[in-house]
């Protein structure tokens, strides 16, 4: 079977080592007889498999004895609602910078336990760019600081954390493992899989103990509590999920760990800017200087182009290059295991579609 380009936002493509191993284990895990997906959550080999993720993980990002990594289940969207059940109330205030439309829902979801305040908005401006530093006003004494690092939908991504009078915590489902994080700016982390990471169905959170310690003290369902995750694995997690996590990892590991992906992520990215910025038959969507480079959104000069521009692609192997239903327009989502080969094969088709309709 020949293997396509995939640029889809996620579920993403996954590294071809990574489905090959899962492929000649999916029937008999090493020898034991059984799939891991017919295993319990409770056996030797799953209990492997989390430790260490656990492990790789941490080592990966350097957290050390005060993170705890926790496999979640319900996407970002349950996490928008379980950070702020946690740690505000009433009295408490949190700080939600708006840069699109996962950060907007987050706002909404915090606002049913707390106070927010939004120390900057893009929406007036379609979401075209995240904040300068001296663009956000925020709180006097916010309990946390809370962005998302990257944004599928717009193509805008914080070149690196926001300064912020507050623990971060971040929606970093889009561009989580692309590059190193300054962790001590942290207090919580949490990513949707499907991009970077692994498959869908699992969702990873990153905690500071010491966050976890500010916690609101009313009382909170046991599987909204993170200290219950912290304890132990609470309930059946997702399994597979976790394991091609595991194999994603050590995937990561072996090219080279974050730095690596940070120089390819950021070589990819200029690669295809170049040929959006070559005339205006191409033409980015948000300010350059907010530019993701994990998706990639742009319109052509002449919008009625773009669903010829989109059949002709597929049809040279260039998938899932349709933006989102929202704002419409071309996406290519560059995430760690899209390969430059990759990227090189949609630039010359774009070349070829300018010449054949400039």
């Amino acid at each position: 079977m020949k293997r396509l380009h995939n640029f889809c936002a996620g579920p993403a493509t996954l590294p071809l080592p990574v489905l090959q191993k899962a492929k000649d284990e999916l029937t008999n895990y090493r020898g034991k007889g059984a799939s891991i997906l017919e295993m319990s959550h409770r056996s030797p080999e799953y209990s492997a498999i989390h430790r260490q993720a656990v492990q790789r993980l941490k080592q990966l990002t350097g957290a050390g004895d005060e993170w705890d990594v926790l496999f979640l289940q319900g996407g970002a969207s349950s996490q928008f609602m379980m950070v702020p059940h946690n740690f505000l109330n009433g009295s408490r205030t949190a700080d939600y910078i708006d840069t699109g439309r996962w950060s907007d829902n987050a706002i909404k979801e915090a606002g049913l336990f707390g106070n927010v305040h939004v120390p900057f908005s893009s929406k007036e401006s379609n979401y075209s760019r995240v904040p300068a530093e001296g663009d956000l006003s925020y709180s006097r004494a916010p309990q946390y600081v809370h962005f998302t690092s990257n944004n599928t939908i717009y193509g805008t991504q914080f070149a690196s954390e926001p300064d912020a009078p507050a623990p971060l915590v971040c929606d970093a489902s889009s561009d989580f493992l692309s590059r190193p994080l300054d962790l001590d700016r942290y207090g919580l982390i949490y990513a949707g899989a499907q991009k970077n990471l692994g498959p869908a169905g699992v969702t990873v959170v990153m905690i500071k103990k010491s966050f976890a310690d500010t916690q609101r003290s009313e009382t909170i369902p046991t599987i909204l509590d993170y200290k219950t995750h912290q304890a132990r694995i609470f309930n059946t997690p997702p399994v597979f999920a976790v394991y091609m996590v595991n194999y994603v990892l050590e995937w990561i590991e072996e090219r080279g760990g974050l730095e690596y992906f940070r120089d390819i992520n950021a070589r990819k990215a200029a690669r295809l800017y170049s040929e959006l910025d070559r005339d205006d038959f191409y033409r980015g969507t948000v300010h350059k200087d907010s530019r993701s480079r994990m998706n990639v959104t742009f319109r052509l000069r002449d919008k009625r182009l773009e669903p010829e521009f989109l059949d002709r692609a597929e049809e040279h192997g260039l998938l899932a290059l349709k933006g989102h239903r929202s704002v419409g327009g071309v996406r290519a989502s560059l995430y760690n295991a899209c390969e430059m080969e990759s990227v090189e094969a949609l630039v010359e088709f774009m070349q070829q579609f300018r010449a054949k309709h400039g």
